[in-house]
C-alpha cells in the first residue's frame, strides 16, 4: 500500500516543519532572555496589535475548520491539533493538519480506485 503523500501534503508538511522551528526559534530566544513574552506579546504598538489580531482571526477560523473538515473526512483525532496549538504553534498545526487532509483524501481516492477496480 502506499503512503499517500501527494506532493501538496508535503508542501504542506514542509510548512508545519518550518512554522515550528520559526516560531520556536523566538520562543526559546525569548525564554533564554527572561522576557515576559505573554505579556509583552500584547504591549506592542499598533502594527503589532494588528498582527496579532489578524493571527486570533485566521486561527479561529482554521479551528473551525479543522473540527469541520475532519468530522466531514472522519479523521476524529483531528480537534486535538487546535489545543495542541496553544503549546507549540499555529504556524505547525494548521499545516499539519493539511498534510495529514492530504494523506486521508489521498486514502480515500485509492481506496475508492480499488473498489471501482
Amino acid at each position: 500500500m502506499t503512503r499517500h503523500w501527494t506532493p501538496l501534503a508535503v508542501v504542506y508538511l514542509g510548512l508545519a516543519i518550518a512554522g515550528l522551528a520559526v516560531t520556536w526559534t523566538f520562543n526559546l530566544i525569548a525564554i533564554g532572555e527572561n522576557s515576559a513574552w505573554f505579556g509583552e506579546w500584547f504591549t506592542n504598538g499598533a502594527a503589532t496589535q494588528s498582527l496579532q489580531w489578524d493571527l486570533v482571526v485566521v486561527v479561529a477560523a482554521a479551528s473551525i475548520f479543522i473540527v469541520v473538515e475532519g468530522r466531514r473526512l472522519r479523521m476524529p483525532w483531528a480537534w486535538v491539533l487546535i489545543p495542541l496549538s496553544l503549546l507549540t504553534a499555529a504556524a505547525f498545526t494548521v499545516p499539519l493538519f493539511l498534510a495529514l487532509r492530504e494523506r486521508r483524501l489521498a486514502r480515500l481516492d485509492a481506496e475508492d480506485g480499488a473498489l471501482r477496480g
